[in-house]
């Protein structure tokens, strides 16, 4: 992890990403640079910029790379049709080059891959094949099958041609906010921090490069600060979208010349990062996409004073899982109690505890009859409440005041 401004090897060079953005232009979009007042205070930065490609076709940046490699095979390999491995956006960005390229295509997935991402990737022409727990079963099951029907295989990450087409983000990022100093990436195999910091480092200013994992698949900082490719024995991370085991030969090479530090980030600063995206930016991010941002509002990077780029990669998330990650999220940022209460007279009792967690400002989110256990009171009816407020005292607040009505004790609270 250096701040050299050239890559020795030049596996891909600013000229190459050029050369994509050309190739390219006219199937992606131009994504937007959404400044933030509020995530700049949050992070202590001068201004936070973020670049939205969760509103790019498929939703996600991956449609740069996909296409870009893929309209550049030669005639024989689109004949033989392509296959690939994805943990779900990769699979989309190729299922619709080989819409748009008349090429067929086969995605391998694993079996952690949300619904929603499949069913896209079946909506856009390809075959998808569910196989693997995580996403290094699924490429070697590609591979193999590769070698034998003959099918061209097109790497999510470890491709120069991909990484070119992922680094025309950078390109955008220099033109759209000029003034830039950090850029916080999220990394999963590295092709897209390989991209977009080959294009940075090459710029007239310098600008840093910071990359952002899950403590789950946190396995780029041990393998760039020894020198070689560390691989996990395995991830654990809401993130999906960025839970590889390691990086490859050449995102890796890359990464080593254009990345200056990486940092992790849990899995609820991920969710809390998703709740205040959805809020404060109305946007609506999957878990690997939100994930830089998590490392902007933690306390691994230093941005006071600087502009920011937070790169926001994808936003193909179930609504189910987007709303079990906000939830998490706000108990993450001390916004959500759940609270069991014991209560006389129920079920005539609800409309008074409804009206007071009203009357003290809180947004009710659940009220049900919970199961009854042995240490609850015979002639009172346990009810567990969920609320969501702007912070704690708040919430003690309405609690306090469900308290004390009568007939209604609060039992248990818990802000976790």
């Amino acid at each position: 992890m250096n701040e050299a401004n050239e890559i020795d090897e030049e596996l891909v060079t600013r000229e190459d990403v050029e050369d994509a953005r050309e190739r390219i232009d006219d199937v992606v979009h131009r994504t937007p640079l959404d400044t933030s007042r509020t995530f700049a205070e949050m992070a202590g930065a001068a201004s936070v910029g973020l670049k939205l490609e969760n509103v790019q076709r498929t939703g996600s940046f991956k449609i740069r790379g996909a296409y870009n490699k893929m309209a550049q095979l030669s005639e024989t390999d689109r004949e033989a049709g392509v296959i690939s491995s994805s943990a779900g956006n990769h699979a989309q960005g190729v299922a619709l080059a080989g819409q748009l390229l008349d090429i067929d295509t086969t995605i391998v997935v694993p079996e952690v891959t949300p619904a929603a991402k499949i069913e896209a990737t079946r909506g856009y022409g390809a075959e998808v094949v569910v196989e693997g727990d995580i996403y290094e079963r699924s490429y070697e099951h590609a591979i193999e099958r590769a070698a034998e029907t003959g099918e061209t295989f097109v790497h999510p990450f470890d491709d120069e041609a991909i990484v070119a087409g992922q680094g025309t983000i950078g390109l955008e990022l220099l033109e759209q906010y000029s003034e830039i100093d950090t850029v916080l990436v999220a990394i999963g195999g590295g092709g897209l921090i390989s991209g977009i910091g080959t294009v940075l480092k090459a710029a007239e200013h310098n600008v840093r490069v910071i990359g952002v994992q899950p403590e789950g698949a946190a396995h780029a900082k041990p393998s760039l600060e020894a020198g070689e490719i560390r691989e996990l024995s395995g991830v654990d991370t809401v993130a999906e979208g960025i839970a590889d085991t390691r990086m490859l030969e050449t995102t890796f090479a890359i990464a080593r010349e254009v990345v200056d530090d990486v940092v992790s980030v849990t899995d609820r600063e991920i969710a809390a990062a998703v709740t205040l995206l959805a809020e404060r930016a109305k946007t609506v991010a999957e878990s690997a996409g939100a994930t830089p941002l998590a490392g902007a509002l933690s306390d691994a990077v230093d941005l006071e004073g600087e502009h920011v780029g937070v790169v926001i990669s994808g936003g193909n998330v179930n609504l189910t899982e987007h709303a079990e990650l906000t939830r998490t999220g706000l108990h993450e940022l001390e916004r959500y109690v759940e609270a069991r209460l014991a209560v006389a007279g129920w079920p005539t009792r609800v409309s008074e505890v409804v009206e007071t967690i009203e009357a003290e400002g809180a947004e009710l989110d659940v009220l049900e009859r919970a199961r009854r256990t042995s240490l609850d009171e015979p002639n009172r009816v346990p009810v567990t409440v969920g609320l969501e407020g702007s912070g704690p005292e708040h919430l003690e607040g309405a609690l306090d005041g469900l308290n004390s009505l009568e007939g209604v004790s609060v039992l248990e609270r818990s802000f976790d």
